[in-house]
């Protein structure tokens, strides 16, 4: 029996944000590899660099006031 799509999406959002922080343990990601789908990974993972590059810039003009 398969995971529910949403839950699947949710499995790939909360592994790529723990991979971001690198605190990832073994047995989790172990886990994760063998539940959620790759094309998941893929996508969340280039939104959540997007959303990293867009929030830094946004921090660096504030700061700099430009």
């Amino acid at each position: 029996m398969s995971a529910a799509p949403g839950r699947s999406l949710l499995r790939s959002l909360r592994a790529v944000a723990w991979s971001f922080l690198g605190i990832r343990g073994r047995g989790a990601s172990q886990q994760d590899m063998a539940t959620i789908k790759p094309l998941h990974v893929i996508v969340v993972g280039l939104v959540g660099a997007l959303l990293l590059v867009v929030g830094l810039i946004v921090l660096a003009r504030s700061v700099t006031g430009g």
